[in-house]
């Protein structure tokens, strides 16, 4: 099992040692960072989050049983007027626990923040096309593919395609009754 804690300054090195190429930066941060990721990158991304009413909650993901940092998952674009919110910064960081299912414990936990605690009604996410093990991760939590975004991000001479998922209260609350 996981749980989230908010992302710190004490947890930047840690997540910029996950980063290891442009490429991967992208693919977890998109065009808001550069590549090498570095402290600054982290003190800006952090500057309006994890207040109250702030528009992006941003965590660490935490493994129960070892009390290690384990990930990191952000709840960004919070509109409380909309009730809607994007998942974003989704990365299970240590390699030793890739394929277990965390992913489906991390995103389950950021949905209950979203649907439990901030009572929104629609959570979506980008993810690109080539991401089969992501795409398949949010599928199993209840995202639906709504539409794919082609060609939507240059990276050096070859164009990424975007997948836009969401899921809403309804689905959530149908297919997750013990949250």
């Amino acid at each position: 099992m996981v749980e989230l804690k908010f992302f710190e300054s004490s947890d930047f090195k840690l997540l910029i040692n996950w980063i290891d190429s442009p490429e991967f930066l992208l693919q977890w941060g998109g065009p808001n960072f550069s590549y090498p990721l570095d402290e600054k990158q982290l003190e800006n991304y952090l500057k309006d989050a994890n207040k109250d009413h702030s528009t992006a909650l941003v965590y660490s993901v935490i493994d129960k049983e070892t009390g290690k940092i384990i990930g990191h998952i952000s709840l960004g674009d919070i509109d409380r007027k909309n009730k809607s919110a994007r998942v974003g910064k989704v990365l299970v960081g240590d390699k030793k626990v890739r394929g277990k299912g965390i992913g489906q414990l991390m995103m389950t936990e950021i949905l209950k923040v979203g649907f439990n605690e901030l009572k929104l009604h629609r959570v979506s996410l980008g993810v690109f096309d080539f991401n089969f093990s992501a795409i398949a991760c949010y599928e199993k939590v209840g995202f639906i593919k709504e539409g794919l975004l082609r060609d939507s991000r240059k990276i050096g001479n070859e164009y990424w395609s975007l997948w836009e998922m969401s899921i809403l209260e309804n689905e959530w609350s149908e297919t997750n009754r013990g949250y």
